[in-house]
């Protein structure tokens, strides 16, 4: 049985083709879980198209149950090392637009013709008068 607000929690429920994608199970195999009553669902539908919301703990548990401790921690590597791939490509993207804007801003600033730095300087202010 779920945890009271395990439901509304972020990140603890998953749907079928999360599943699929994130652990590599198939729609078939969560409902023979759900049929065996080791899953609790819930229907929901986008755009008119039908998925089912599954618990992400219960269905570690029955993947592990089922295919394996080997297989669950296998699917989750494999999901984490996408995730790392995925953003170190993002920030190789990113860092080749930095480099370039720094080389645009260099040659802009050679180009330019140098002036020689002008300091500001506050106003001076008087002496205090010694008779006050």
């Amino acid at each position: 049985m779920a945890e009271y607000g395990e439901w509304n929690r972020k990140g603890a429920t998953l749907s079928d083709v999360t599943a699929k994608k994130e652990y590599g199970v198939s729609q078939a195999c969560i409902v023979k879980g759900i049929r065996a009553g080791k899953l609790e669902y819930r229907d929901g539908a986008i755009w008119g198209n039908p998925y089912l919301r599954v618990l992400r703990s219960q269905l570690e548990q029955y993947i592990a149950e089922e295919l394996g401790a080997d297989c669950l921690s296998s699917g989750k590597n494999q999901t984490e090392l996408r995730k790392i791939k995925k953003e170190m490509a993002d920030l190789k993207k990113r860092l080749d637009e930095l480099q370039t804007r720094r080389t645009e801003i260099e040659k802009a600033i050679t180009k330019s013709p140098t002036e020689p730095a002008v300091q500001a300087t506050a106003p001076k202010r008087a002496a205090p008068d010694p008779e006050r």
